[in-house]
């Protein structure tokens, strides 16, 4: 996959993040290897709303 085009609103981004997490990667870790984006980035942007990656249920809560 080429590198994604991030959402630059929190909110959409988390939906977009979490759907992408959902329907086609098993963890964040794999969707940042496949599309070449930054794990770092995206954690402190959601943070920044106060929401945080769950590995279990792997969607940000």
């Amino acid at each position: 996959m080429s590198e994604l085009n991030l959402p630059s609103d929190p909110m959409i981004l988390l939906s977009f993040i979490n759907t992408k997490l959902r329907d086609f990667y098993p963890s964040l870790d794999a969707l940042c290897e496949d599309a070449n984006i930054s794990k770092d980035e995206i954690v402190k942007k959601l943070s920044a709303i106060d929401y945080t990656y769950n590995s279990e249920l792997n969607k940000f809560v």
